[in-house]
């Protein structure tokens, strides 16, 4: 099974799905649009979120960065001056550092990510999206920003006008990816930010196109109509669409699957249950429920 993933919803339900599924069955491919240089060393937030889950690393609580680490790093840098966008523990430091030292030898990021995989014990193919750089930048009543500026430096505040990905224009899948939709049948779309999570995933060229002779499945991010977590409501308004499962459904166009909370008012063709995944036991039950919608549509 090939999962298009983002950093927060989708590795929740990975949580689950990397207990049932053997390794050689689940390959993840993970938006890069957030990715961005941070105190000389390469961050991909997305992609480390994906693997700290399947190495069993991952906060979750924050479900972003390694559980227990300190930031010792960061807090003496604030003290010399530098003003860190993230609060980037030493443990997830040592992980950038290790990718940008490939990445600036030439390596490209999808065998930085093949590398680190490997020396995290990561057995599933984890690929990044694209070996271009794509950024997500959002126009904001304070101006025109990177998204994690606007979401970690502004917490998400100010007003969104508009969404746009910055070297779509010329980016294309990377190979890992491209070898992905030629082999897997079925491709699950994760519950994440439909528009800046898999948005850029989806805006790659051919990528819709090639999803159509695919059994597309959609796990909706939304419980109870509402994003879990996250800016997704603020985003979609801002793409023309209601903050509904009807406005994810369209933005993530064809679909042969859609999953939704039980609780939600959508009223197309849709399968509905409990998608809340605050516990690894609720992660392993939604898995297991996902599982067993596909098998028998």
């Amino acid at each position: 099974m090939l999962v298009l993933s983002g950093g927060t919803g989708t590795p929740k339900l990975l949580r689950g799905l990397k207990e049932i599924l053997p390794a050689s069955d689940l390959t993840v491919v993970v938006n890069t649009a957030e990715d961005l240089w941070i105190s000389g060393n390469y961050i991909s937030p997305d992609i480390d979120s994906v693997l700290y889950t399947l190495a069993d690393l991952i906060d979750e609580k924050k479900w972003w960065g390694i559980k227990g680490d300190k930031t010792l790093t960061h807090d003496f840098l604030l003290t010399l001056g530098v003003d860190e966008k993230l609060n980037v523990g030493d443990k997830d430091r040592a992980v950038h550092i290790f990718r940008s030292n490939l990445l600036r030898r030439g390596v490209k990021l999808s065998l930085a990510t093949e590398a680190l995989a490997g020396a995290l014990g990561v057995e599933q193919k984890v690929v990044p999206m694209t070996d271009d750089i794509v950024s997500t930048v959002v126009a904001t009543s304070e101006g025109v920003m990177h998204f994690q500026d606007f979401w970690v430096s502004r917490h998400g505040e100010p007003d969104v006008r508009s969404v746009v990905f910055t070297g779509m224009e010329e980016a294309l899948p990377s190979q890992g990816f491209l070898a992905l939709l030629e082999k897997e049948d079925t491709v699950l779309i994760g519950p994440s930010n439909p528009v800046t999570s898999i948005g850029p995933i989806l805006a790659l060229p051919g990528v819709r196109e090639r999803l159509r002779d695919k059994k597309v499945v959609a796990v909706s991010p939304l419980v109870g109509n509402r994003p879990v977590s996250g800016p997704a409501a603020k985003l979609m308004e801002a793409r023309g669409v209601p903050a509904s499962d009807e406005g994810i459904a369209t933005l993530l166009g064809h679909i042969d699957l859609f999953v939704v909370d039980r609780k939600s008012d959508y009223r197309g063709e849709c399968k509905r249950m409990k998608t809340l995944m605050r516990t690894k036991n609720e992660s392993l039950a939604v898995a297991i429920g996902l599982l067993d919608m596909i098998e028998c549509s």
